[in-house]
């Protein structure tokens, strides 16, 4: 089973054999070299990009767009909605617009009006008031 494999000792090479040989080296800037793993998951997907080259976990978004959601669902329902300020005032209406600092509030028989956000303390569903 065994095969006899012929190969000629080190010494017998002839020194122009490796004179013709080039140096080949690799890109590292290619995330196709991949490092021995021991146990550990690599980082799937876009961060595995990001941090073969040494750059950090890219940090969570600024914001949920929870607030937008439920803004665009109350518009596209036409809710009526109750708006209590910072003061304690209610304001009844229907929110029409909204956008990064304020709401436009339509109100039946009075004029509708643009509220800042920081100036809302909260808002709720007219029917699911306070009792």
């Amino acid at each position: 089973m065994k095969e006899i494999i012929q190969s000629t000792p080190a010494e017998r090479h002839n020194d122009q054999d490796f004179a013709n040989r080039r140096l080949i080296r690799p890109a590292l800037n290619h995330s196709n070299h991949t490092a021995p793993s021991h146990g550990v998951s690599a980082p799937a997907g876009r961060e595995r990009s990001e941090r073969s080259n040494g750059a950090r976990k890219t940090a969570p978004p600024d914001q949920t767009n929870a607030e937008n959601f439920y803004y665009q669902k109350q518009m596209q329902s036409k809710t009526p909605m109750v708006i209590v300020l910072s003061d304690g005032e209610e304001i009844h209406g229907i929110i029409e617009w909204y956008d990064k600092t304020c709401i436009k509030v339509s109100r039946n028989g009075s004029p509708n009006l643009m509220i800042y956000k920081p100036s809302i303390k909260y808002l709720y569903k007219e029917g699911e008031g306070k009792k």
